[in-house]
C-alpha cells in the first residue's frame, strides 16, 4: 500500500478559462491536486511525454496552476529513455511533492519511462512518502498495470477490439480509461475487464478524477465514474472466442458515481453522498 496519493483525471479538466474562473480557483480538479499535494507553495512538476505539442501543453497547465497561485512549478519533456539517467532530471523526480503527467499517448510514457532510474524513483517515492502522483487522459491511463492502448470504440465488444499492453503499474488492480462518455467508450473498458476478470474497470468522465489514498478512492470533478466490477460474472465467453466475434457477459456490476461518492476497492464497495447533500447543493 502507498503512502502517497494517485489522481488520475479523464482529461480535458478546467483550466480556470473565461467566466468559471472563481469556481476553478475554489473547487476545480487541478485545484484539489495543488491542495494534496501541499498547497500553491508545493513543488509541481509537469510532464508532456505525451503529447505531440509538449510546449504549448506544458504552458496551458503552468498558466493554469500560476492561477491557483503556484509559483514553484517546474515543467519537462522526456523525449529520450537515456534522459531518465540524467541526475539532473532525476533530481526533478525526487524533488517534486506533485508529478503531474498531461494527455498525449499513453504509450509514450511507457516506452520513455518504463524501468528506468525516474520510474524506479517514482515508485519508490509513493511507497514511502507522500507523493502525489496525478495524470490526466493518457497520464491517467498509463497508471494502470493492464493498460488500455488503443482501440475503437465503435468495434468494441468483439473481441480483440480493444489493444491493451502492460503499463507503468501504480495501479494493479483498476484498469482505467479516459473521455470515457464523451468518446463512448464502455465496449473497449468491458472487454478489458472480460480479458482481465480479477480488475475492475474505471471509466473516467472528462473533468472528472479519482483521489487514490489506500483502499479507497473518492470521486472529485464535474462529471461521472463509471466503474465496471466483474466480480460476480456468471458468464464470460472472453477466453474461448476467435477474434473479431462478438462478446457475451453476464452479472456485470456497474456503478455510477459522481463527486463526492467513494469506493472500497479491497471490498469492492461504494459509498454514495446521501440525498440530503444533494438537496443543500
Amino acid at each position: 500500500m502507498y503512502k502517497g496519493t494517485l489522481i488520475p483525471i479523464g482529461g480535458n479538466e478546467d483550466k480556470g478559462a473565461g467566466e468559471h474562473e472563481a469556481e476553478f480557483v475554489k473547487d476545480g480538479i487541478l485545484s484539489q491536486v495543488v491542495q494534496e499535494g501541499g498547497g500553491s507553495d508545493c513543488n509541481i512538476l509537469v510532464v508532456s511525454t505525451a503529447s505531440m505539442i509538449p510546449r504549448e501543453v506544458a504552458r496551458n497547465y503552468k498558466r493554469a496552476l500560476k492561477k491557483l497561485g503556484c509559483t514553484n512549478i517546474n515543467v519537462y519533456n522526456i523525449t529520450k529513455r537515456k534522459n531518465c539517467d540524467k541526475k539532473s532530471v532525476q533530481k526533478l523526480f525526487q524533488n517534486a511533492d506533485c508529478v503531474f503527467f498531461t494527455g498525449g499517448d499513453q504509450s509514450r510514457i511507457v516506452d520513455l519511462i518504463a524501468n528506468t532510474p525516474v520510474h524506479d524513483i517514482i515508485f519508490k517515492r509513493l511507497t514511502n512518502e507522500n507523493l502525489v502522483l496525478a495524470g490526466t487522459s493518457a497520464g491517467a491511463m498509463s497508471m494502470s498495470k493492464e493498460m488500455i492502448m488503443g482501440g475503437s470504440s465503435i468495434e468494441c465488444l468483439t473481441k480483440g477490439a480493444v489493444k491493451m499492453r502492460e503499463g507503468m503499474g501504480y495501479i494493479e488492480d483498476m484498469i482505467i480509461d479516459s473521455h470515457f462518455i464523451n468518446r463512448g467508450r464502455f465496449g473497449r473498458l468491458a472487454e478489458a475487464v472480460a480479458k482481465f476478470p480479477d480488475l475492475i474497470g474505471i471509466g473516467l468522465g472528462e473533468d472528472t478524477g479519482l483521489v487514490i489514498k489506500g483502499n479507497e478512492f473518492r470521486v472529485i470533478g464535474s462529471g461521472m465514474v463509471i466503474v465496471l466490477d466483474p466480480s460476480d460474472l456468471t458468464h464470460n465467453n472472453h477466453e474461448i472466442l476467435d477474434e473479431g466475434l462478438p462478446m457475451s457477459m453476464a452479472h456485470l456490476t456497474t456503478h455510477i458515481l459522481a463527486d463526492g461518492d467513494r469506493f472500497l476497492i479491497d471490498k469492492r464497495a461504494i459509498e454514495v453522498l446521501p440525498l440530503e447533500v444533494y438537496e443543500h447543493q
